[in-house]
């Protein structure tokens, strides 16, 4: 009979991995993003026949059965991001392995923060133009962004968006976003998406205001989180 372990053994869990296995993760992640993104804009552009269509959905059927193993939780944090102030690998706007983002590139100038990204077919509105709910998205993570970079990380209490002119699709845009000003907890900011070739001229304006959680409230809300919540560091 094997011996009962010390009361003061603890399970260390799975080993993190090494900067060069998370590397390589993330690098097939990524490549499985970009075919994603590309099935999903051959997807909303066909006009193919029912039958060609059926004939897809069982193949995709047949892919998605591969993806076999552990299925991680809602607020488990992968083991491939950062988070907070970091990489996220599935964010729905910058995770390179989400077929639902442009996906927004995003670094940080002397001023403030700068995403870039091109909206596709399959992020339209009216015919032609971004739907009004894209530019949100965009205006929010980078703002975001933004109090990160300011080390003042926050979460959105406010956004105000102004809808000057459509935002065009398959057009490279430049989103912008700086920290105007704080107030105890509140962190004021403000947001802009242009064209990319007329960067002067906004289509869609934003402020916003974020409040940034003590460090009890930010476990609360993140249980999963390890370690003290980062507070700045430059964009990836």
């Amino acid at each position: 009979m094997n011996a009962p372990l010390p009361e003061t053994a603890t399970d260390p869990g799975p080993a993190r991995p090494t900067e060069e296995q998370l590397a390589h993760q993330r690098a097939a992640i990524a490549a499985l993003g970009h075919e994603l993104r590309s099935l999903v804009d051959a997807t909303v552009r066909t006009a193919a026949s029912a039958d060609v269509l059926h004939h897809v959905a069982d193949g995709v059927r047949r892919l998605a059965g591969q993806l076999t193993g552990r299925q991680r939780a809602p607020a488990e944090i992968p083991a491939v991001d950062e988070f907070p102030g970091g990489v996220r690998m599935y964010s729905p706007v910058t995770g390179a392995g989400s077929p639902l983002a442009p996906p927004l590139r995003v670094t940080q100038d002397a001023d403030g923060i700068v995403g870039r990204c091109t909206l596709g077919i399959a992020h339209e509105g009216p015919p032609g133009y971004g739907h009004g709910g894209m530019s949100a998205m965009l205006l929010d993570e980078v703002m975001g962004w933004a109090c990160v970079a300011a080390g003042t990380p926050g979460m959105t209490v406010s956004l105000q968006v102004r809808y000057h002119r459509p935002v065009p699709l398959e057009t490279p845009l430049r989103v912008y976003a700086r920290v105007t000003g704080t107030e105890g907890r509140k962190v004021f900011v403000a947001g802009s998406i242009s064209v990319e070739g007329d960067p002067s001229t906004a289509v869609v304006t934003a402020d916003g205001t974020f409040v940034s959680p003590d460090p009890d409230r930010t476990r609360a809300l993140f249980p999963a989180m390890q370690g003290p919540p980062r507070t700045a560091g430059p964009p990836r």
